[in-house]
């Protein structure tokens, strides 16, 4: 791998991690709700399950999902499925004002740090296409010419940094929104909004064809 196609690389990532997803509004809610380190765990949450089937895809699944529709088509919906149920989740979400309360300061009710983890794990391995994602995508930087393993290595350790800078900047967007969560009715609306964009993934993942 040259250094001018690392570096194509990198502003291809940057553009393509910046694009809002599941995995940052899952991030930013989180953060709004529960506060910076819930934020982390969720960012490790996703992060783990990306690695993961970015790994597989290296592995070879992703030519199994491009030659095996029924296998994909199955993996499609049970994703879509889970964010459907997950943004149903969220719209019905109890809400609390907490504006008179004397210890509040920003504070949401308190969260369990491996529950976030496991959700935002299933967030981000709810879509197969990241598969087909990084199948297609990582070897246009991989010469044939080098070492695949290093390059491979190199490439997936870019992605992650990128990827972990837009889930920062995520995060602090959704901790500065938490002052005005304090209000129950804000935070019903922010509930409203962020259940019908995991609803909108759903249906958007459920109708989408290759």
């Amino acid at each position: 791998m040259t250094l001018s196609t690392w570096w194509l690389f990198i502003l291809m990532t940057f553009v393509v991690s910046a694009t809002p997803g599941p995995n940052m509004l899952l991030v930013m809610s989180t953060s709004a709700r529960h506060g910076t380190r819930a934020a982390v765990v969720a960012m490790l949450g996703c992060k783990t399950a990306l690695l993961a089937m970015m790994s597989i895809s290296a592995a070879g699944l992703g030519a199994v999902l491009q030659t095996s529709p029924q296998v994909f088509e199955a993996l499609r919906l049970a994703g879509a499925a889970y964010l459907a149920y997950l943004g149903v989740k969220v719209w019905r979400s109890p809400v609390q004002d907490q504006v008179a309360a004397d210890t509040a300061q920003g504070a949401a009710p308190t969260a369990k740090h491996g529950a976030i983890y496991r959700q935002a794990f299933l967030v981000a391995a709810s879509n197969p296409k990241a598969i087909l994602f990084a199948a297609a995508f990582f070897p246009q930087f991989i010469h044939a010419d080098s070492p695949q393993l290093v390059q491979f290595a190199i490439l997936l350790a870019t992605f992650t940094v990128i990827e972990v800078g837009w889930y920062l900047v995520y995060a602090i967007g959704g901790k500065r929104l938490s002052s005005y969560l304090q209000q129950a009715r804000v935070m019903r609306l922010f509930n409203r909004v962020t259940g019908g964009v995991f609803i909108g993934f759903a249906a958007l993942m459920a109708t989408a064809r290759e």
